[in-house]
């Protein structure tokens, strides 16, 4: 062939099973003969290397155009293709090529461990997590229970369920215990229980004395009579008013009032309060009255003294006496 004759047609219209047609014979296609390609006669050969054909240039040398026996018989050569001798080159395999060193993943195994064998995810590692949140999760669940049962064991400061018809509505003990004061009952005395001394004795000859049998204490009207209560289980110590019912002739009167062997700095009290119309001089029966004088009291016992001293005036008789809390 000369440059600008590449045969008797190009690539494009060489038919390589041209010999098994009739017009193919015509044109003088040939069956393969072991030692050539397929092909018309003059015609290009089929098998060239990759890149070396050039339409309108000189053909490359005779031993760079050497065809194969034929198609898909060519021997294989490392790194080279089945159609020629072109073959693909890393890069890296050129002398100054950039390093491929792999960098292993985490948890792959290296060249010293496995003989290079890489390694899976740490399933093991994921299963004892998983483990130990389903632990977390149970122990939680335990703790909120056990917390739940203490709150119902221990509310006393919540409401409870309503009563059902078969409980009782009543208020508990710890619900209806009063303060301290309102629950302590302070003492009270009829006459006839006091201690008379200085010639005090006990009668019923005038009527409205509440003591028991209508006893009351006469004989009061002389300097050093007097009458004695002992006060017992005094829980608090503190200021106390002394009650003292009495009775005048429609006359006032008044009296000394000893605490533990200490007067009173004023006497006790004991006027016509309710007026002459309705408790009129002489009249003993329409006399009765009330009276009170604060008294310093100390826990437990104590004595108090109602006496006659001098410069009291001291016509009256003296019928219950208490205690009660001063306000």
């Amino acid at each position: 062939m000369t440059p600008g004759n590449n045969g008797a047609s190009t690539p494009e219209d060489d038919d390589p099973f041209g010999y098994l047609y009739a017009d193919g014979q015509a044109a003088g296609a040939t069956p393969p003969d072991g030692g050539g390609g397929y092909g018309y006669p003059g015609s290009v050969n089929r098998v060239r290397a990759v890149g070396e054909r050039k339409y309108g240039q000189q053909a490359h040398q005779a031993s760079q155009t050497a065809p194969t026996a034929q198609y898909a018989q060519a021997p294989a050569q490392q790194g080279q293709g089945t159609y020629g001798q072109s073959h693909y080159q890393a890069p890296e395999t050129f002398p100054g090529g950039a390093s491929t060193t792999r960098t292993p993943l985490p948890g792959s195994g290296g060249a010293g461990s496995g003989g290079g064998r890489g390694r899976g995810p740490n399933t093991k590692g994921l299963l004892i997590g998983a483990i130990a949140v389903v632990a977390a999760v149970v122990i939680g669940i335990g703790v909120a229970m056990l917390s739940g049962n203490g709150d119902e064991d221990s509310g006393d400061n919540e409401a409870g369920p309503a009563p059902t018809a078969g409980q009782s509505t009543e208020p508990s003990a710890s619900a209806s215990k009063p303060a301290q004061d309102e629950d302590v009952k302070l003492p009270k005395i009829d006459a006839k229980a006091l201690r008379l001394e200085g010639g005090t004795t006990i009668d019923t000859q005038f009527d409205g004395a509440k003591a028991g049998g209508g006893v009351y204490v006469t004989g009061f009207n002389k300097v050093g009579a007097k009458v004695v209560w002992t006060v017992k289980d005094i829980e608090k110590a503190g200021s106390y008013r002394l009650d003292v019912r009495y009775g005048i002739p429609g006359v006032d009167a008044n009296a000394t009032v000893v605490v533990n062997g200490k007067a009173n700095t004023s006497p006790l009290n004991m006027k016509n309060f309710i007026g002459e119309k309705q408790a009129p001089k002489g009249d003993w029966e329409k006399g009765w009255q009330t009276t009170w004088a604060p008294v310093n009291l100390t826990k437990g016992s104590n004595v108090i003294e109602i006496a006659c001293a001098e410069g009291n005036q001291c016509d009256a008789v003296l019928d219950q006496l208490s205690l009660s809390e001063l306000k």
